[in-house]
């Protein structure tokens, strides 16, 4: 791009009588400058991309899809594994809401290692001994290592708190078959799952509000629903789902055996 400059000066000149040569006055009113730049015309600053023809005509074929994903089974597994029709029979232990897995297994027990026959027998002892005094009724008899309830009804969000995997296990341990809550922190009922020692079952009502500790229940997985037998009435629950071949199977690793997802042990 070239510019052209054009100035103009203009003075006044005027005589001095102690200078003979003549003097400029305020030169900087008179001289103006004129700068003036070539104009080009604007382009515009889109882009485009052209696309390979391919993909520009309808008669293309579309792409091709990966396969699916499977596992291979081993030969001891040779249909995926099914809910079977499972029943629940005894008698329930009623809590409310927000029980933590403090209240569930306090952390000074967390010592206690599951895999040993003999600690995980202890843990379940101490099964929901951090319940506040306010149940008066407790879950595990002094000097008892299991606990004649074996399920429990809870209220909204139980098991929050940590992410022990030792709460679901303290349950299982202490004679627990399945937990029927409004609700469940996600941590505590994928634990449950994982290590099968609970059936974590939802309920689409507050069961807790309308069973007592001490009520003879039944829980029919088949049908999704639980039976008071003492007070008569029968409650909906959600299904299990694919969570619940996983628990029957006795955990993660059982199942992923049990389906040839990973290797049996050689005897």
């Amino acid at each position: 791009m070239a510019a052209t400059l054009s100035s103009s000066c203009s003075s006044s000149l005027t005589p001095s009588s102690s200078n003979p040569h003549p003097s400029l006055t305020n030169p900087r009113k008179f001289i103006t400058y004129s700068i003036s730049f070539p104009t080009t015309p604007k382009t515009p600053t889109t882009c485009s991309t052209k696309l390979p023809p391919k993909f520009l005509t309808s008669k293309s074929p579309p792409p091709q899809s990966l396969p699916p994903l499977t596992l291979r089974p081993s030969a001891a597994a040779s249909s995926p594994t099914t809910t079977s029709a499972t029943t629940f029979h005894g008698v329930c232990y009623v809590v409310g809401d927000n029980i933590d897995t403090d209240q569930i297994i306090p952390a000074e027990y967390l010592t206690l290692v599951p895999s040993k026959p003999d600690e995980y027998e202890k843990l379940g002892s101490y099964a929901l001994i951090g319940l506040p005094s306010s149940y008066s009724t407790r879950f595990i008899e002094p000097d008892q290592v299991k606990s004649k309830y074996s399920i429990l009804i809870a209220g909204d969000n139980f098991g929050c708190g940590s992410s022990r995997e030792h709460a679901p296990v303290a349950l299982g341990a202490a004679g627990v078959a399945a937990v029927v809550a409004e609700s469940y922190a996600r941590i505590f009922f994928r634990n449950s799952v994982a290590t099968g020692e609970v059936y974590p079952l939802e309920s689409e009502v507050r069961i807790c509000e309308e069973c007592s500790t001490g009520d003879v229940v039944t829980i029919e997985l088949e049908e999704n629903r639980l039976i008071n037998h003492t007070t008569g009435k029968e409650y909906k629950l959600k299904p299990i789902g694919d969570a619940g071949p996983v628990i029957e199977a006795g955990g993660i690793f059982a199942y992923a055996r049990k389906t040839g997802m990973i290797p049996l042990k050689s005897a």
